[in-house]
């Protein structure tokens, strides 16, 4: 599938998608920016960001032991860590295949620092919140575990077979 830009398109720059999946990848920002709202991939992302955020209120006002928010913080961050990935994969696309793909017509000039300063601060925000989620989602994971351990009743052994007397 070709690039969908058409002639009248404007140019997309490679440091303001970088810098829109960061600020606001997790709603879809960069994709609506290089595809427009039409994009349906675009659409997929404020879903779960916004539950993922309602996850986050939840256990906030009812506490950790909030099973229901241990499943929807996770949400908020996988978008989250996806956009930094997006975000990493704009500002270090080559300029030659960003401006072959993103501005045929008209292309863009070196994207130069801002791109690299982009990728460095999506590399930090991204692990630490791929980190952080992994790290949530075994932890609560565990202590669910551990309770149900404690919370079943204590079986005893079953009683050995007595041998058969030889009479």
């Amino acid at each position: 599938m070709g690039p969908r830009t058409s002639p009248k398109s404007a140019s997309k720059s490679k440091v303001w998608a970088t810098w829109i999946a960061i600020v606001g990848g997790s709603l879809g920002w960069h994709r609506f920016y290089l595809h427009g709202f039409r994009d349906v991939t675009g659409w997929l992302y404020p879903a779960p960001t916004l539950i993922g955020i309602y996850g986050v209120m939840r256990m906030r006002s009812l506490g950790q032991d909030d099973q229901i928010a241990w499943l929807l913080i996770p949400l908020l961050g996988c978008t989250i860590s996806t956009a930094m990935l997006m975000a990493i994969i704009y500002g270090l696309t080559s300029d030659q295949k960003w401006n072959a793909r993103f501005n045929p017509n008209s292309p863009e000039p070196d994207s130069g620092l801002g791109a690299v300063l982009g990728v460095m601060l999506a590399l930090l925000v991204g692990s630490g919140v791929l980190m952080a989620t992994i790290a949530f989602a075994a932890q609560r994971y565990f202590e669910h575990q551990a309770d149900a351990d404690v919370s079943k009743p204590a079986q005893s052994p079953a009683p050995k077979p007595r041998a058969a007397a030889i009479g």
